[in-house]
């Protein structure tokens, strides 16, 4: 059975966001395990930008800590391809045909992802071009890796 790790650095303190992530997650047990892991944003000290790419290195080695091990990463950043429902389907077919059985999405705080996570990424994954609170995302990423697995099993929730 596929083991999905998320990682993400910021915690949920919406319960409306809390309680729609763990309605996916409940979903999801019919063909994955997950495990979502929330970090602490790292301080800021100050708001320049040297101060926040201090920052985003401290948040890099709290997140490659958790890490599991032998795991591939996904990395949401808006860098990242675009992917439809059918394609992301298709993408997490191809790394488990591909022998993956563990995969591990990294969803950064406000100021994103330190550049090294993103190049350690198999996939970086952009939601849209559009911006949205990453505790949003990873809702958003929890029902698209629902609707994806749903697609891959022959379900009709995508219909």
């Amino acid at each position: 059975m596929l083991e999905i790790e998320l990682v993400c650095v910021g915690r949920i303190k919406e319960r409306y966001y809390a309680e729609a992530a763990a309605e996916y997650i409940k979903r999801l047990g019919a063909w994955c395990r997950v495990h979502v892991t929330e970090l602490p944003e790292a301080r800021r000290d100050g708001d320049s930008p040297a101060a926040t790419a201090a920052a985003l290195r401290k948040e890099a080695d709290a997140v490659r800590a958790a890490v599991p091990k032998g795991a591939a990463l996904a990395a949401l950043c808006v860098e990242g391809k675009e992917y439809s429902s059918e394609e992301l389907s298709v993408q997490l077919e191809k790394l488990a045909s591909g022998g993956v059985s563990r995969l591990c999405f990294l969803i950064g705080g406000s100021d994103g992802l330190d550049e090294s996570l993103k190049r350690e990424a198999r996939l970086r994954i952009s939601m849209s071009r559009m911006t949205f609170p990453h505790h949003l995302a990873r809702v958003m990423l929890l029902e698209q890796l629902y609707r994806a697995l749903s697609i891959a099993a022959g379900g009709k929730y995508n219909k």
